[in-house]
């Protein structure tokens, strides 16, 4: 028997996501989140694929090897075990890779060890992908598990797009430069839009707007990224749900002289109290547009200063590429807020760029183009799929071709 299975698991500080997917025709077997991890209100949500109900546990998980022994019941409860012959491979998302990882690995100690050391310039995220490794492998020794990098599908870019003007000796002790992430989206997208368009992904450039909570957006030259929003860590760039995205790097200094704040008090503030919660105190886009139809100026300032900061960075991409053959909006935000696409876009017409109202708006769910018949520049709606991504990447790594 063929193992064609690929459970997809990323593991965050206090949650585990995890999707089982088979190979053969991309079908979710099942789909899951441990959220709230050592609390007493933890819990589990499995919801098994093909129409299956969805089941919850609620009560304590003290800790990531609690939550994926409970995660491997789930699926044994419904013939999915870990332990089954059909399971090729665990695929893991880690957040950073530095400039090692370029593409996906086979995790083994020397891995663990990189990523391990790689926890300086990703303190909230490379532990807690640590941790959720590191319980699989002592569940299944014998399975291959494979790393999948937020940062690998960025590590193409030149050096002129990755490097800080700052001392080059300061900055590579310390390993600061733009790693970029959101990097699994932005391939898939990216390629997924050149599928749409009836192209190769090496025939086509693309600049992939990925907004979410977090938002980042990347320039696509043929396949490769050449430049993108998120750098050193995934604050700067766009305006975000709660994340500041550029910012003059003074403020930093004038709030520590001036405001008396601590160093990590501005990291609370620039990641967690800044973006559209820091502008308006909310970052649903969805109730800041119903925020601002009852004419709320806090909103639409909110509103405002996220556009003008999407707005600048496809003018950006769209000179570091020359020629663009589509712009392409993806997650919650991306996929689902028709105001944000048209007005990112509105002005742009003499390069190309606008959207036609009736395809803006009409519901949908899969790949669409929105803009005009004969325009220039297409643009389109790609739904993103990280963990298809994932598993896909995982797969073909151990053997399993490129299903």
């Amino acid at each position: 028997m063929t193992a064609t299975r690929v459970l997809v698991i990323n593991s965050g500080s206090s949650s585990v996501k995890y999707q089982l997917l088979d190979m053969r025709d991309h079908s979710r077997l099942a789909v899951g989140l441990v959220e709230r991890i050592g609390e007493r209100s933890s819990r589990l949500r499995h919801t098994p694929g093909r129409g299956g109900e969805v089941r919850e546990r609620t009560g304590p998980i003290a800790d990531h090897a609690s939550a994926l022994k409970s995660v491997a019941e789930e699926l044994a409860a419904d013939g999915l075990g870990l332990d089954s012959p059909e399971l090729a491979a665990i695929g893991h998302r880690v957040v950073h890779g530095g400039k090692r990882f370029t593409e996906p690995t086979v995790i083994d100690e020397p891995v663990l060890k990189e990523i391990e050391r790689l926890i300086p310039v990703a303190p909230l995220h490379n532990p807690a992908n640590l941790t959720g490794i590191r319980t699989a492998l002592a569940l299944r020794p014998d399975l291959p598990q494979v790393a999948v990098f937020d940062t690998a599908f960025h590590t193409t870019m030149p050096e002129a797009a990755a490097r800080y003007a700052i001392d080059v000796e300061t900055a590579d002790a310390h390993r600061v430069r733009r790693y970029g992430f959101h990097g699994t989206s932005h391939a898939y997208v990216s390629r997924e839009t050149a599928k749409l368009l009836g192209r190769a992904p090496q025939e086509v450039n693309v600049i992939v707007l990925h907004l979410g909570n977090g938002a980042s957006a990347s320039a696509v030259r043929g396949g490769r990224c050449v430049d993108t929003s998120m750098g050193l860590t995934p604050l700067e760039g766009l305006v975000m749900g709660t994340r500041s995205g550029d910012v003059d790097p003074a403020v930093v200094f004038h709030l520590k002289r001036v405001g008396g704040m601590s160093a990590d008090e501005i990291d609370v503030l620039l990641n967690t109290r800044s973006g559209l919660v820091g502008l308006c105190g909310d970052n649903d886009m969805r109730e800041i547009r119903r925020r601002i139809d009852e004419g709320d100026e806090r909103a639409q300032l909110a509103f405002d200063v996220y556009i003008h900061r999407l707005k600048k960075y496809i003018g950006a991409y769209y000179a570091v590429l020359g020629r663009v053959d589509a712009v392409v909006f993806t997650a919650g935000v991306g996929e689902n807020a028709a105001p944000v696409r048209e007005a990112a876009l509105a002005g742009l017409e003499g390069l190309g760029l606008e959207v036609d109202p009736a395809l803006n708006t009409a519901r949908a769910d899969g790949p669409r183009v929105i803009s005009p018949e004969g325009a220039r520049v297409a643009v389109a709606v790609v739904p993103t799929d990280e963990e298809l991504e994932i598993a896909t990447q995982t797969y073909a790594l151990v053997g399993g071709g490129s299903a």
